[in-house]
């Protein structure tokens, strides 16, 4: 069984949007205390398609700043409500990570890996 064709995710106020091809190559949730604020949750979860499979509409701000492996990361956030909705990171130049929760679909596939799994709260409990 396939997936949709496409998938959409958008910003809190649906200005801006990411249109995504296929099914992500990976789904991963990651721990580190950068995804915590980042999300204001425990943890942040990030779909990851090839770059040509990502198109994005609407007004983007963008706030780089260094990852954890020291390459930088280029999030894509709505400049009217904040949220972030891409991201393109350094070390995977042709890939673009879009945040899960964006998609708004609890059939999502699920992450397949965690990382940093050395910060995880005690009380989160992923089945990756």
């Amino acid at each position: 069984m396939s997936g949709p064709a496409q998938r959409v995710a958008q910003c809190g106020c649906g200005q801006l949007r990411a249109s995504c091809r296929g099914e992500p190559r990976l789904v991963s949730a990651c721990h580190c205390l950068d995804c915590q604020r980042r999300t204001g949750s425990a943890f942040g979860v990030a779909a990851f398609w090839p770059r040509e499979a990502v198109s994005a509409e609407g007004r983007a701000s963008i706030f780089t700043r260094p990852g954890a492996s020291g390459l930088s990361i280029r999030f894509h956030f709505c400049p009217d409500c904040g949220s972030t909705l891409y991201w393109e990171p350094e070390r995977r130049p042709d890939m673009v990570a879009v945040a899960l929760g964006a998609f708004a679909d609890p059939d999502f596939p699920p992450p397949s890996q965690a990382v940093w799994v050395e910060r995880r709260h005690p009380w989160v409990a992923l089945t990756v």
